[in-house]
């Protein structure tokens, strides 16, 4: 598997805020540079490499003397606009001198889950890339709210990695990589070399937040490769102060964490909708519909229990069984109106109980991706 890393073209590395602002203290000249070489050898080989990097918040921090972060959203967004102003320049600084124009991409969510804006972003960046820039990208910290932010730029790595179909996600941190237990708490804990993606026994040791400055821990970590696989990207894990790491992770050397995507890419469609992390509302669908859903087929009206939330047609909602889980997501057929009208009644009924039937199902399967 390290050896299918080596031969990737396209890679996404995702660096942490204890690493770009030396665990709080302000922007860690001496990474930034570290990397930045780095990132130029891997293009010096003919390498695409696309940077998600945390830091804005910490950076904003420490230039208005803040030691602890915020929870107000209005203060962690101030912070954001202050420090966003030396991390780009930081970065600009240390790739022009290795010969490499790059660009600041700012995202919130609304940015992906609208079809077109995704669709946009996708282009963007694959035309950045073709020009041999390397495209900078962090979450738009000085505008999101609660509702609308990605939560951490773990996710956004992933994220980023489905966008462009990278075939592998580098998460440089300020851990080695995934331990059986927590290493600052239990001593006989050990590195786990290499596992799948999908191993859920992950999410149990993953443990909490790493510090006061991350907003995430090695639990997104494992969330995010759990994302990435589904476009078919490997996922590294690797601390990011071992000397050389992003090279030699790239380069398919033993280090860190390496999690394999075990799983059949989805489509690209599919990716889409499996990354939206909002969704617009749900239907509550009964055991023969669930069946259904996981033997591939269309979710018809007569599997339908019951509506919550207002959507309209077009909106991605969550299919959820009897006992609350959440079994699929799809691009619902018909609005929340609507779908009450003709839940739990056959597709047969749809036309005299609307007065019109554009389809037969409430969410094609071609629409449609199991949770």
């Amino acid at each position: 598997m390290r050896n299918d890393i080596a031969n990737c073209k396209r890679l996404v590395v995702k660096v942490g805020s204890a690493l770009v602002t030396n665990n709080g203290t302000g922007l860690s000249t001496e990474f930034i540079t570290e990397c930045a070489r780095q990132i130029a050898l891997l293009h010096q080989a003919g390498r695409q490499v696309l940077l998600v990097s945390s830091g804005a918040i910490a950076a904003g921090m420490q230039r208005l003397g803040w030691s602890k972060r915020p929870h107000a959203m209005h203060a962690l967004q101030a912070a954001a606009a202050v420090g966003q102003m030396g991390l780009t320049q930081a970065y600009e600084t240390v790739f022009a001198q290795h010969g490499l124009k790059s660009a600041q991409i700012l995202l919130t969510h609304d940015d992906l889950a609208d079809r077109n804006r995704y669709l946009n972003a996708r282009i963007t960046l694959s035309t950045l890339l073709d020009l041999g820039v390397v495209p900078i990208i962090n979450e738009n910290d000085t505008v999101v709210t609660d509702e609308i932010r990605f939560g951490d730029n773990d996710t956004l790595g992933a994220l980023v990695a489905n966008l462009v179909e990278a075939e592998a996600l580098i998460i440089l941190t300020d851990q080695k990589g995934l331990y059986t237990a927590d290493p600052r708490l239990d001593p006989q804990a050990t590195l786990i070399s290499e596992g799948n993606a999908d191993n859920r026994d992950y999410e149990l040791i993953a443990g909490g937040a790493g510090s006061g400055i991350s907003k995430g821990g090695m639990i997104t970590k494992i969330r995010a490769a759990q994302r990435a696989a589904r476009s078919g990207a490997h996922t590294l894990i690797v601390g990011g102060r071992e000397s050389g790491a992003l090279i030699r992770a790239a380069n398919g050397d033993v280090i860190g964490t390496c999690l394999r995507a075990g799983q059949t890419p989805l489509a690209a469609r599919k990716q889409w909708l499996a990354d939206h992390l909002r969704v617009s509302g749900s239907v509550l669908v009964d055991r023969g519909a669930v069946e259904a859903l996981r033997n591939g087929k269309s979710l018809l009206p007569i599997g339908v229990h019951s509506v919550s939330g207002d959507f309209d047609r077009g909106a991605v909602i969550a299919c959820i069984d009897d006992s609350g889980n959440e079994i699929a997501r799809g691009l619902a057929n018909y609005p929340s109106g609507d779908v009450k009208k003709i839940a739990g009644r056959s597709s047969l009924e749809i036309e005299s109980l609307l007065g019109y039937m554009d389809e037969s199902e409430l969410i094609h399967r071609d629409n449609l991706v199991l949770s």
